[in-house]
């Protein structure tokens, strides 16, 4: 009976564990239409791999988000960062612009693609501090 229990204890804990995801935040502010895309395919690839993937969105990258976001076609899959993090988020990553962005930057609300909107600071800040929580920057 103790070897049944103790049989299901770890299997529960095991499936418990697996069905857990990684968290990720993409802290993207870079220009470089290189640097945005690697940062989209990794952002991407960890999807793939079983990751929650956040985007946060700053200074020029910001320009990701807005719906009318165009930019140059990399190869080898002649995809733009663009669409690369429109991608990313129909398979279930969240993106957000920084708080600074769209004021900044002469954007509004409206100007940005759907379901991205303006990270709130203290937010943000709680995610960012959260265990376990990778936070990787390009």
């Amino acid at each position: 009976m103790k070897k049944t229990l103790a049989i299901l204890a770890l299997a529960f804990a095991s499936g418990a564990a697996m069905a857990e995801k990684q968290a990720v935040t993409v802290v993207l502010n870079d220009d470089s239409t290189m640097t945005q895309g690697m940062a989209m395919v990794l952002a991407n690839q960890m999807q793939e791999q079983g990751a929650q993937v956040d985007i946060l969105l700053c200074d020029e990258a910001g320009d990701l988000a807005l719906k009318n976001a165009g930019g140059d076609a990399l190869k080898p899959n002649d995809v733009t960062p663009a669409q690369l993090l429109d991608a990313a988020m129909k398979k279930g990553a969240t993106a957000s612009v920084c708080a600074l962005y769209l004021p900044n930057a002469g954007h509004k609300p409206e100007d940005l693609k759907d379901g991205i909107t303006a990270a709130k600071p203290a937010d943000m800040g709680r995610a960012l501090l959260e265990p376990g929580r990778k936070v990787i920057g390009f």
